[in-house]
């Protein structure tokens, strides 16, 4: 029961958010692991400030290399809430993403 809702809840995300990210759906997880076209500390402040909704900026999951910090331009979204909060939730990025 719960891979099913985990698959309602991915596939209403991804086709509301297709539109304006390159989505990958990951083969196993509630998590969403999103390239973004900005900073992603900047992008997850603005989207909770603008829009209300939490996502956790990539670069505070991962440390910093040689290379640069591996979680930048990347966000965490998780698709833990009921379904029609998930789908409200990817409204409100798609509409904060178009205005990037």
């Amino acid at each position: 029961e719960n891979r099913r809702l985990y698959r309602e809840k991915f596939s209403a995300v991804t086709d509301i958010l297709s539109p304006v990210m390159d989505i990958e759906t990951p083969p196993a997880s509630f998590y969403l692991w999103q390239r973004i076209p900005v900073d992603d500390t900047e992008f997850s402040r603005e989207l909770y400030r603008q829009q209300n909704i939490m996502v956790l900026p990539g670069s505070y999951l991962s440390r910093d290399t040689a290379a640069g910090n591996p979680g930048h331009n990347h966000v965490r979204m998780a698709l833990v809430a009921p379904l029609d909060e998930c789908i409200d939730a990817a409204q409100r990025i798609r509409t904060f993403t178009e205005q990037l």
